[in-house]
């Protein structure tokens, strides 16, 4: 990477090595950014870097790493921290671990909470006192419009209980996370899309025709909505959703739930 001398932004995206996380990688390389890219295949990850550095000139380097497992987190963790010039973090890494949760391996079911969630949340506090310091840069933390899921059950969508209570915890931690970083200069930013080109729905057992065309959204076009979004100063960036009065209605209901709830007395239907 530059030195701390040097201008150009910095960004780093993990589980850059394909999908989204490659898109962003583009993206961010075309738009004058240097690059830390962050995956577990090294080939893939190298080319990737090959490509950027031919393509648009950036410096790019590609770091192989597991952020399932506590070594290739706390190193990454490290780089993080240490970055003088970051101005872009994407959390971007994950899989879909798709399956009743009785049939869900203990093991898988950590490295899938370890990689959506611990990994989430120490990357964005290795980047935050740097950027609060600077009083400048952004966090991007994937999330699925899945999060939003769990009253819709799993008749008509995959079993996901672990998947979805991950993104569910990406939201309500980058919402929070953001009404404590107001006035710093800092954003954050939820990205909540739904199906993506990429191969995430094969690696967990999905035909590539298993949704319908018109609901298949381009990675590119996830990055475009995500980067336009900051520029909103989104806090939730749900790409394909065209009425954004629908989060406030939610978020209305959750906050009246919250209020009727606030009470020491027992609800009638327990007292019977």
């Amino acid at each position: 990477m530059p030195s701390k001398t040097e201008t150009r932004p910095h960004a780093l995206v993990t589980g850059a090595s394909s999908g989204l996380g490659a898109a962003f990688a583009e993206r961010l390389a075309s738009d004058g950014y240097d690059l830390l890219i962050v995956a577990r295949r090294s080939e893939r990850l190298q080319a990737i870097a090959d490509h950027l550095q031919k393509q648009y000139s950036a410096r790019v380097e590609p770091v192989v790493a597991d952020l399932s497992q506590p070594g290739g987190l706390h190193s990454i963790e490290k780089r993080v921290a240490e970055d003088e010039s970051l101005e872009l973090l994407v959390n971007n890494a994950g899989f879909g671990g798709y399956m009743p949760f009785i049939q869900l391996e203990p093991d898988r079911a950590e490295e899938l909470i370890n990689l959506q969630v611990l990994a989430v949340a120490r990357l964005t506090r290795a980047a935050l006192p740097g950027m609060i310091s600077r009083k400048k840069g952004a966090i991007v933390n994937v999330s699925s419009r899945l999060g939003f899921s769990r009253a819709m059950g799993s008749d008509r969508l995959p079993k996901r209980a672990t998947y979805a209570g991950t993104k569910a915890f990406v939201i309500a931690f980058s919402q929070l996370l953001q009404s404590e970083l107001q006035g710093t200069g800092v954003q954050v930013q939820a990205l909540c899309p739904g199906v993506v080109e990429t191969e995430f729905h094969e690696r967990v057992g999905l035909p590539q025709n298993a949704y319908p065309a018109a609901i298949v959204m381009k990675p590119e076009d996830v990055v475009q909505a995500s980067l336009a979004g900051l520029k909103l100063s989104e806090v939730i960036c749900m790409p394909a959703l065209e009425d954004r009065s629908l989060l406030a209605r939610l978020e209305d209901d959750e906050r009246q739930m919250l209020e009727a709830s606030r009470t020491g007395n027992l609800a009638k239907r327990y007292t019977g």
